[in-house]
């Protein structure tokens, strides 16, 4: 059984009422009225209305202000406007105050059978978007989870035997065994760090990751960006062209993020390249803002698929001989960007390739700087 969805009708005209009732009976509608605003917002919690059409002019409580109440009590409630006293002013008042559209009077029962039709649709978007919402955000904290448990853990292991086996060889190994050991250890305790920081940065905590900021060089992030996918890109013959454009002011901010967050998009870039293309990396200082740009001749991002590409999970169209990815990097990345007041958005064209960019604030103006985050 389909179930009923609620409309409320607000006016002080009984003519009014009796023919939007009349018009919408038969239908899937359950309907409750009232003559005043003061009984509308009273019935506001008794009835939990999908839509309510609230009258401009009535005497008490104006219809501007019913509008507010309705916001204040529910903001997922759509709200439309009838009046005979339509104007363009009040049209773009009720418009302020919430309202989702204008209906003058007089109207005719196709007229009103239409917008009340386009109305839930209305609110049928928003509690879908509501509750996509709050999927996302139990995948989220399910990922937190796995990635705790599933590789913290063994990781852990692996790193605590590791310290005992070198001790237990002290003493014993050559020098060109000591440094692979040491290798080992120093690539162990950044997956350990890059762990933590998928923790943070998954659980939304940008707190954290701000606790460790200091004044770092965008070239260095560079540089120790370039060397983690080097041997990538090495691998099908792709030349990594590296341009900082001096000169280039200090940023504040966590070095290791940053640099995870560069090499997401690098990494990116080299698995939609061709073999032997090039990836260009570029840095320059506009202003009070540093900008770096990767650009790629690869395969592109078709369009449709542009407004997506930084939500968590999301996985594009791989190419045939593409891996395909978890759908994370560049979710994470954009909120490390973020979590450093900054901004990162793409440019592509299917089959030419792509560019990201990358905009952080000098040091000097980020206490000025403000990015709302998600």
């Amino acid at each position: 059984m389909v179930e009923e969805s609620k409309v409320l009708i607000i006016d002080d005209e009984d003519i009014v009422i009796d023919s939007c009732t009349s018009i919408l009976s038969g239908r899937n509608y359950n309907i409750a009225t009232a003559n005043n605003g003061i009984i509308g917002l009273q019935l506001l919690e008794e009835f939990q209305p999908d839509l309510v059409f609230v009258d401009l002019k009535m005497p008490g409580i104006s219809g501007f202000e019913v509008l507010e109440k309705i916001n204040e009590f529910d903001p997922t409630i759509v709200r439309i406007v009838i009046t005979g006293f339509s104007t363009v002013d009040s049209a773009v008042e009720a418009m302020k105050k919430g309202a989702y559209d204008f209906l003058p009077k007089p109207f005719t029962p196709d007229e009103f059978r239409l917008i009340t039709k386009r109305g839930m649709e209305r609110r049928k978007l928003i509690l879908e978007t509501i509750a996509l919402r709050k999927e996302k955000e139990l995948l989220r904290e399910h990922f937190a989870a796995i990635v705790s448990h599933e590789l913290k853990s063994p990781i852990g292991a692996v790193q605590q035997n590791l310290f005992v086996l070198i001790d237990e060889l002290s003493g014993k190994l050559s020098e060109d065994q000591e440094r692979r050991f040491k290798r080992i250890q120093s690539r162990i305790n950044d997956l350990v760090k890059l762990i933590h920081t998928w923790l943070r940065v998954i659980t939304v905590d940008i707190e954290q990751i701000r606790e460790n900021f200091i004044s770092i060089s965008i070239a260095t992030v560079i540089s120790k960006s370039i060397e983690s996918t080097q041997p990538h890109a090495s691998r099908k013959g792709i030349d990594i062209i590296v341009d900082i454009v001096e000169p280039l002011g200090l940023i504040l901010g966590d070095e290791g993020t940053l640099v995870e967050s560069l090499v997401n998009i690098i990494s990116n870039a080299n698995k939609y390249s061709r073999i032997s293309s090039q990836i260009q990396v570029k840095a320059y200082q506009k202003e009070d803002s540093i900008f770096i740009a990767v650009r790629d001749t690869g395969i592109g991002i078709p369009k449709e698929e542009l407004p997506y590409i930084f939500d968590d999970f999301y996985s594009g169209t791989p190419s045939p001989d593409a891996e395909r990815g978890s759908g994370l990097g560049l979710a994470i990345t954009k909120r490390i960007i973020e979590a450093h007041h900054g901004m990162i958005s793409v440019e592509s064209e299917l089959g030419k390739g792509s560019t990201f960019i990358i905009r952080l604030p000098v040091q000097k103006d980020i206490d000025d700087q403000h990015v709302p985050l998600k």
